[in-house]
């Protein structure tokens, strides 16, 4: 890390030391040189005019001495020329051999009536000269001043630089070992206590207390490591609450990860299996129950809440198994031991059952002597009659109350055996709106099949909700699976509580209508009456066994409750559900599903 830090620092330096000697050289260095160039053109055009002063006055001397005394005065050439740009005279070479100078651009301007200058290289001798022109009367005269000293003053500065340049070098190298070796050592600390918590001790702190960034950087890493610190404590409260809350459950509780290994269980899930839980390990090798297993799979992959029943868990018990997805991938499954839940539950439905077949023969006797006596009583003992006719009346109530209690208990338990086959929806209805059309006719209900969608302004939430069928109803309707005889105690246990409670009709007229219509995978039949309608909060509970919403009317029309939960029992168990939906004031339909064949 030192040397990292020595190396990056001290290409930091070097380059803002290039970066200066650069700038140096080209905005300080170029200006001195123009500034002395502008000076000695200065000069050099006032001895120039000095020069062609004395030409025209000195008349004592001639050309050629006149150049060679001003041309050694002035440490520089002298050249005297006509107005045709012939050489008069020269300080340093024979004038009749030089060639005309009328188009040298400073004599050029000269001879026109001006000043000129010009600076370029020698081609003879190969240095940078200044060449000034000056108008005389009869042609021009001109100093050139050689440019070699500036050069040299510049190769000299150039070198100079080099040498701070070099010095500057030293010492950046010097601060920069001194420098990178303060910061590796603030940053190794830095990295050792980062280390530290990332190993687990989250109680490491730096305590860093310089204001750079360093030290910023350190009292984050602090301050980060003491609110991991207080999260990770909050964490492991409330893992050790969930741990303690799950193992106080009676129901076993394990977690599978995504590749089904058992990242969890709590200690009914211990108990449970003989083996134990192994964690870390395929859930197969401590729960191999095949339904388990699948439920578990299908929760993982769908992302959905499952169930299903498994009963090789351990022999001779039965669970239920939810599992639910986890956030991370996998899933976690409870089971819930079903064993005496189902052991109680058959105990009363045997029960029931027996309870209710040993009361039918007696009933049925009471019943026989009650109508027997009854006929036989003469009219005016008007007080034996009553007595005797409610000893009818309630034996009759009690033998429907008896064999709707063993229908229960034998659809609950799954004694009845429907003899499911392909029925066509429309024959379903046919035959319950055969068998009850003269008794609704006798109620003054219409009973209908629902052919075309019913237009009721009177009912906008029924409307909305209500059941169009395709015209004709035969068409667009696959057969469903459905036991013929079942299904039409289920219509006949609809249409009988449609008859008992929906007779108040009002204005929308008294008529009751079936309905179906095609869903995917099912067909859904419906039962609607135009009655005083069900209160919401009812609807939920309308098929518990002796359930009643208005208890007064039910036992007025002789129900015994048990109607409603023997149609949803026989739905179910076609692999079907029901449903009710109703407005006050507006009716009530009943809607069950069946499915297609």
């Amino acid at each position: 890390m030192i040397n990292r830090i020595f190396l990056k620092l001290l290409a930091a330096f070097l380059v803002v030391i290039l970066a200066a000697a650069v700038i140096f050289d080209v905005m300080v260095g170029g200006a001195w040189q123009a500034s002395l160039r502008t000076e000695i053109e200065r000069n050099l055009i006032q001895k120039t005019q000095l020069l062609a002063h004395r030409v025209e006055n000195d008349r004592g001397h001639s050309l050629a001495d006149i150049a060679a005394q001003e041309g050694q005065s002035a440490g520089a050439r002298v050249t005297i020329v006509d107005p045709t740009g012939k050489v008069l005279a020269d300080s340093e070479s024979n004038p009749a051999s030089m060639e005309n100078h009328a188009t040298r651009p400073e004599f050029a301007a000269a001879l026109s009536g001006r000043i000129g200058s010009h600076e370029r290289r020698s081609a003879t001798i190969g240095i940078p000269f200044l060449y000034v022109a000056v108008p005389v009367s009869g042609g021009a005269v001109r100093l050139a001043y050689p440019l070699s000293d500036v050069e040299a003053v510049s190769t000299q500065l150039r070198h100079r630089l080099a040498m701070a340049s070099g010095l500057a070098f030293v010492f950046a190298l010097l601060v920069a070992a001194v420098a990178a070796h303060w910061s590796a050592r603030r940053l190794e600390r830095i990295v050792h206590v980062a280390a530290r918590i990332a190993e687990g001790d989250l109680q490491a702190r730096i305590l860093e207390t310089s204001p750079d960034e360093i030290g910023r950087v350190a009292g984050a890493i602090d301050k980060t490591a003491r609110r991991v610190e207080q999260s990770f404590a909050a964490v492991q409260s409330s893992q050790r609450q969930l741990e303690t809350l799950l193992n106080s459950m009676q129901d076993a509780v394990i977690a599978v990860s995504a590749d089904g290994l058992v990242q969890w269980a709590n200690q009914p899930m211990d108990r449970l299996v003989p083996q134990g839980t192994r964690l870390q390990q395929p859930v197969v090798e401590t729960i191999r129950d095949p339904d388990f297993l699948a439920t578990v799979k299908e929760a993982t992959t769908s992302r959905e809440v499952k169930t299903a029943r498994a009963t090789s868990i351990v022999p001779g018990r039965a669970f239920d198994v939810t599992a639910a997805p986890l956030p991370d991938g996998g899933a976690v499954a409870v089971l819930r031991d079903l064993t005496e839940t189902e052991r109680v539950e058959k105990t009363r439905r045997d029960f029931i059952a027996n309870v209710s077949h040993e009361l039918r023969t007696p009933l049925t006797s009471i019943q026989g002597y009650a109508e027997t006596l009854l006929d036989g009583t003469p009219e005016n003992t008007v007080p034996t009659r009553e007595f005797l006719e409610i000893i009818r009346k309630n034996s009759y109530r009690m033998s429907r109350l008896t064999e709707d209690l063993l229908t229960l208990a034998r659809v609950e338990s799954g004694e009845t055996r429907f003899d499911s086959e392909p029925v066509p929806p429309v024959e379903l209805l046919h035959d319950a709106e055969e068998s009850f059309r003269e008794i609704a006719r006798s109620h003054g209900i219409d009973l209908q099949i629902q052919d075309l969608q019913i237009q009721d302004s009177t009912a906008p939430h029924l409307q909305s909700q209500s059941f169009p069928s395709p015209n004709p109803l035969s068409e667009n309707l696959p057969p469903v699976l459905a036991d013929r005889e079942a299904i039409h105690q289920v219509f006949s246990n609809l249409i009988d509580n449609a008859l008992k409670y929906g007779s108040n009709s009002g204005a929308s007229g008294g008529r009751i209508v079936l309905g179906a219509r095609k869903l995917p995978h099912a067909v859904e039949f419906s039962v609607r009456d135009f009655g005083a309608g069900i209160a919401s909060e009812h609807l939920p509970r309308l098929f518990e066994r002796f359930y009643r919403v208005d208890k007064a009317r039910s036992r007025e029309s002789g129900g015994t409750g048990l109607g409603l939960a023997i149609a949803k029992h026989i739905v179910l168990a076609h692999g079907g559900s029901i449903r009710a939906e109703s407005e006050l004031a507006h009716g009530s339909t009943f809607l069950f599903t069946l499915p297609v064949a």
